[in-house]
């Protein structure tokens, strides 16, 4: 036994050395708003964490670009407080700043002050970059993303040449309705090349959401019964604990439908619901990812809950509600919750229904797929009580914790036949020794190397929005804006949405 699991470790490492990942080409990393919380709370980390992994090819370089008046040496000794911030928030898992990354990585860190709409701006970025491959990473509010690109364009920095490449990430949101994202794609797509655009989501860079398609395809138990036939329906959950906090302009022009449904919700249920790409290209999986969105019945009044989270308690601490929170209209009738229920009209899914919901001050931290397969035939257990059966259900857990849990039926021991609910779970932390990331990682590296799998194409985001837009043409309506008790499991509108198909919710807390 001991011989078969070292040669199996022996072929594990062997894989994993074969498979292991190249060096990034040389080039800048060239960050709108550099000076802002987006780049030294994730995106710094982040490039300091493919440091360590030896990911970077020493002709890398960090340009920070933004309207403080600060000096190389300022920028990078912020820099390298955020870093030593990054490390120490990690806890338990804590682990001294590493000097000798620091040591490599500090002086190709360099900075340029200047105004996003100014020439001078684009000049002095010309200056510094030169002809390298550049990334254009746009980490700024949504109103700069067309006059960045626009000022780019006409300073020549997009043009790639036969040996390089520019690249432009952009960051959510990607408009606030189905007109703007189109506005802004077509806007973009005026000055660069739809292959020079990455459009972001976080959510994609967690690995348990790129896991569904390696679960899915690769595992031959689980894509026979991925179908209408045996699956009853999904259950798509992206709640949070957290109140708007200091987001509250943001938020009152926002809502929960368009901060989280069309681009992070979206992407969970299409990954879910794709038919299998005919290769991991990224077009060919992006391919997929339209087609299921297109494919989303048009949403009617019966099959959306909105609410609004009143006091409450969070933590074992009385939190406010909603509209008593810094900033917000006493009158404000935002949803901080949305619950819908999306009908997807092709071969596959055809009758399966998918409920999402997402929303503030609830319960628990929590984002997670639930697949509810159907239930046994019932004959052989006929004088089991139908409602003590243990439904099966395939929990994808991808935040705050990743994994996979299987829930079943067993025979509980003794003589006589009965049955009890049992959980199996992988927990990635477990079985992989993956150190703490912050999402970004695999985002930035598949940036660097030209891998557009885990971004969002035009026709993505627009079907995406598609999908939403009737609630936003209904418009807010405070009769139908469900309350519900900070800390709660949310309205009760939204039981009631799954109660009329004789279904319910996961528990959340």
């Amino acid at each position: 036994m001991e011989n078969i699991i070292a040669s199996a470790v022996s072929q594990v490492d062997d894989a994993g050395r074969e498979n292991a990942p190249r060096r990034s080409p040389p080039g800048s990393f060239v960050i709108f708003g550099g000076g802002g919380d987006l780049t030294h709370r994730l995106l710094l980390p982040a490039i300091y964490n493919l440091a360590c992994a030896d990911l970077l090819d020493d002709g890398f370089s960090v340009i920070a670009v933004d309207r403080a008046d600060l000096t190389d040496a300022q920028l990078r000794q912020n820099m390298h407080a955020a870093l030593e911030d990054f490390v120490a928030r990690r806890g338990a898992e804590a682990v001294a700043l590493r000097n000798d990354v620091w040591t490599w990585l500090e002086p190709r860190i360099s900075y340029v002050r200047g105004d996003f709409e100014t020439e001078q701006t684009y000049q002095d970025i010309a200056a510094a970059i030169g002809g390298r491959n550049c990334i254009f990473y746009l980490a700024v509010a949504a109103r700069f993303f067309g006059p960045i690109v626009d000022r780019l364009g006409e300073a020549g920095l997009v043009t790639e040449g036969r040996n390089t490449f520019r690249r432009v990430v952009v960051e959510k949101p990607f408009g606030h309705d189905l007109p703007s994202a189109i506005a802004l794609n077509t806007r973009l797509l005026n000055t660069l090349d739809e292959q020079q655009i990455y459009r972001i989501d976080h959510y994609l860079g967690k690995e348990t959401v790129q896991n569904i398609l390696a679960l899915r395809f690769s595992n031959g138990f689980f894509e026979p019964l991925w179908n209408r036939q045996n699956i009853d329906h999904v259950q798509i959950t992206a709640a949070e604990t957290v109140g708007v906090e200091q987001r509250a302009k943001f938020y009152e022009g926002t809502g929960a439908v368009r901060d989280m449904v069309p681009n992070h919700v979206m992407q969970l249920l299409a990954m879910t619901a794709m038919e299998a790409p005919i290769s991991f290209d990224a077009d060919a999986v992006r391919n997929e990812k339209t087609k299921v969105l297109d494919a989303i019945h048009t949403l009617a009044p019966g099959d959306v809950v909105r609410g609004q989270y009143a006091a409450g308690v969070v933590g074992g601490k009385d939190v406010p509600g909603y509209r008593q929170e810094p900033g917000v209209d006493p009158h404000s009738l935002t949803e901080t919750y949305a619950a819908m229920k999306f009908q997807i009209d092709n071969w596959r899914w055809a009758g399966v229904p998918f409920y999402v919901r997402t929303g503030k001050r609830l319960a628990a931290r929590k984002t997670e797929i639930a697949i509810h397969f159907k239930s046994a035939p019932y004959a052989l257990f006929r004088d089991t009580p139908v409602e003590s059966l243990t439904p099966n259900i395939m929990v994808i857990h991808i935040q705050p914790t990743e994994g996979v849990t299987l829930q079943f039926s067993a025979k509980i021991p003794g003589p006589a036949v009965r049955l009890g609910g049992v959980r199996m779970k992988f927990d990635y932390a477990e079985w992989f020794s993956e150190g703490p990331s912050t999402g970004y990682e695999t985002l930035i590296y598949d940036c660097m190397i030209g891998d557009a799998t885990l971004f969002q194409r035009a026709d993505n985001i627009e079907a995406g929005w598609r999908a939403v837009q009737p609630i936003l043409d209904w418009g807010q309506d405070g009769r139908t804006l469900a309350p519900y008790a900070a800390g709660s499991e949310g309205p009760a509108a939204a039981d009631a949405l799954l109660a009329r198909d004789n279904r319910h919710w996961l528990k959340i807390g």
